[in-house]
């Protein structure tokens, strides 16, 4: 961590305190945020449509995600990209205050304040509905500003830019797992309905901290023209007296080129055909362990929802741990091939869930599956920080499809979408089905053998097979995968025209498809969902 620190200047490392500070109590409020409604929805939702209304519910807010990413780019162009993030943090902190709000001007009270019973508001519990699906927009606004401004803050120097994302990333994911198993004691002091309560205090926080970062905008770029910054060009090169109606119009316009053209490049190609069950499968499997699986086993095998925030707590410590091995075996494990298959196989671990001895009502139940989640979403990470390297190296150098798209945001935009019908569709089947089997009194333990173990070993398989795709894939340890490995030197990348403006280190223009693709990952979730994008920086 010395190593990396001294690396930066005086003022880089002010900023990237700054943003440390703010990027962690912004994770923090994610957490208590998204972990208060996935339990309140298992707690309000009718035992008849349950897991029906929580898997729409997850996936309409990922989908919003997509939608937020495109109204917020247009604005990265005509301000400092400091100012946009805290106002975007800002107005997500106003949104996690509408679900308190509801539920005390309908008579909800804290636990804490009504003798230790939990009582709700009169409203109608389908209201989260569409707040969640406003925060989703939020939540993409967000996170597509954080794609941006590392660069921001140290330039276009790539080896500053990946010691910043380790640095970052380690502490991200610090917040993250802290904040998973601390939600489980709130829920339990103030309610599922009143347990978000720092949500909007720490999103405010992070907003106001955020502001204190140097305004790099200003005196590096100066008579440059916004249209300059990272992240402005690859859509067209936009006048300034063009509407915001327009930006957005040619953000969706562009976006959908980018599916339709990766759509083309991955399913056309060997090289590329693997990415959609290594990535896409593989990200739909892990959401659907932390949105779907946990709440099941917490709800109906240890009869309280709260603790399926102790259980994402462990995924979340996996993600860190799965993170950290790809920075420090990276030399050693030259292509994410080896990852994913450590992924696919650890997948298989989820038959643990329905034969696992728990006491109903016993937190130790919720422990014991955390431990499990671990392996999981190690393998998980793992895979993923390493394919984004794989994607990054191996599109860099591909001609653009479109004058509005890069191959690399196509491929990115094609692989997240994949990954939101896959996970709505299968998702939402899968939630009636267990609504049925539950209306049904079928034993929790049965439903988690099909949704879990069936599902999951076949998961494993497929993504096994995707593995002995590319050429050279079927190696234990493959050197190099379809001519590529996920190392790129930096010396070469440096100097790369379509990343950089000059070998001296000018900061050339991010096509905004690349935000947009990248920013997709993760979302999610508030879990481990910037790797992609950091990585790829």
């Amino acid at each position: 961590m010395v190593t990396l620190w001294s690396a930066f200047t005086s003022r880089e490392r002010r900023d990237i305190g700054i943003y440390i500070v703010g990027i962690m109590c912004y994770k923090f409020a994610l957490e208590y945020y998204n972990g208060a409604f996935i339990t309140l929805a298992n707690e309000r939702f009718p035992t008849s449509s349950k897991y029906t209304k929580v898997a729409m519910l997850t996936g309409l807010n990922a989908a919003m995600q997509c939608i937020g990413s495109i109204l917020i780019a247009p604005l990265i162009k005509r301000m400092p990209t400091r100012t946009v993030l805290s106002g975007a943090v800002f107005m997500f902190g106003l949104i996690s205050c509408i679900l308190l709000i509801c539920d005390a001007a309908t008579g909800g009270r804290p636990k804490m304040s009504n003798g230790g019973k939990t009582k709700y508001g009169t409203w109608n519990p389908n209201g989260l509905f569409p707040i969640y699906v406003i925060s989703g927009i939020a939540y993409g606004m967000v996170e597509l500003i954080r794609r941006v401004i590392p660069r921001d803050i140290v330039g276009g120097d790539v080896q500053k830019l990946r010691k910043m994302d380790a640095i970052v990333h380690v502490m991200y994911e610090v917040a993250g797992t802290t904040g998973a198993f601390t939600s489980t004691s709130l829920i339990g002091k103030l309610g599922y309905n009143y347990s978000s309560i720092p949500s909007p205090i720490l999103f405010c926080t992070a907003g106001i901290v955020w502001r204190f970062v140097s305004d790099h905008r200003s005196n590096a770029h100066a008579g440059t023209g916004l249209a300059d910054e990272p992240g402005l060009s690859g859509l067209e090169k936009e006048d300034s007296s063009k509407s915001y109606l327009h930006s957005i119009w040619v953000g969706f316009r562009s976006f959908g080129k980018s599916f339709y053209f990766g759509g083309l490049l991955v399913c056309s190609s060997r090289k590329y055909v693997w990415l959609v069950p290594g990535y896409s499968f593989a990200l739909y499997g892990h959401r659907y362990l932390e949105n779907g699986l946990a709440p099941i086993f917490a709800k109906q095998v240890l009869g309280s929802s709260s603790w399926s925030q102790i259980i994402v707590g462990g995924s979340n410590f996996g993600e860190l741990l799965g993170a950290m091995s790809v920075l420090l075996l990276g030399n050693y494990v030259p292509t994410p091939i080896p990852f994913l298959r450590l992924d696919a196989i650890a997948l298989n671990l989820v038959w643990i869930l329905p034969f696992i001895k728990v006491t109903k009502g016993k937190v130790a139940g919720a422990w014991k599956i955390a431990g499990c989640f671990i392996p999981i979403s190690y393998g998980w990470a793992a895979g993923d920080v390493s394919l984004a390297a794989y994607i990054q190296s191996s599109l860099a150098k591909v001609e653009n499809l479109d004058p509005d798209v890069s191959a690399l945001g196509a491929v990115m935009a094609f692989l997240y979408v994949t990954y939101i019908v896959m996970y709505a569709v299968i998702s939402s089947v899968l939630g009636k089905w267990v609504d049925k089997q539950l209306v049904k009194k079928v034993t929790p333990q049965d439903i988690l053998k099909n949704v879990g173990g069936i599902q999951f070993s076949i998961l494993c398989v497929i993504v096994l097979l995707a593995t002995c795709i590319p050429r050279g894939g079927l190696s234990f340890n493959p050197k190099m995968v379809e001519g590529s490995t996920s190392l790129e030197e930096d010396d070469e990348e440096a100097t790369t025209p379509t990343q950089y403006g000059s070998e001296q280190g000018e900061k050339a223009p991010v096509d905004a498809d690349d935000v947009h693709g990248h920013k997709l990952d993760k979302m999610s979730h508030g879990n481990g969902t910037d790797k992609l994008a950091q990585s790829s920086l």
